[in-house]
């Protein structure tokens, strides 16, 4: 499933404009712990979180995430957006709750690998 899917599907808001959202999904990863999803999130899943900080670009990006949906309309900083832009990370909200959010990507047929 591509991105630009998923963004479509479940009316997602694209924090990162110009980002390639053409890039395939392959699952999906919720946490909110970093090293978890260090540890455990599979490259090209996009990540479900409510953290909005610096160093969720870092994870996403040394991962080689999909991208990153923040929920509960949780707002990142423009310092966030600008290294998710540099880094090619595209950023998504919901205004869905985590588990609200997990359930919809698996009814679209998107797994945690």
């Amino acid at each position: 499933m591509k991105l630009q899917e998923l963004v479509n599907s479940l009316s997602l808001e694209v924090k990162t404009p110009g980002m390639d959202l053409n890039r395939e999904v392959t699952g999906g990863y919720a946490s909110d712990l970093l090293s978890d999803v260090i540890g455990n999130a599979k490259e090209g899943s996009v990540w479900i979180t409510l953290q909005v900080h610096l160093n969720i670009v870092a994870v996403a990006s040394l991962k080689g995430l999909a991208g990153i949906i923040l929920v509960n309309n949780r707002m990142p900083d423009g310092d966030t957006l600008k290294k998710a832009s540099e880094e090619n990370i595209p950023v998504m909200t919901s205004p869905l709750a985590a588990f609200e959010l997990a359930g919809r990507l698996y009814t679209l047929g998107l797994r945690c690998r």
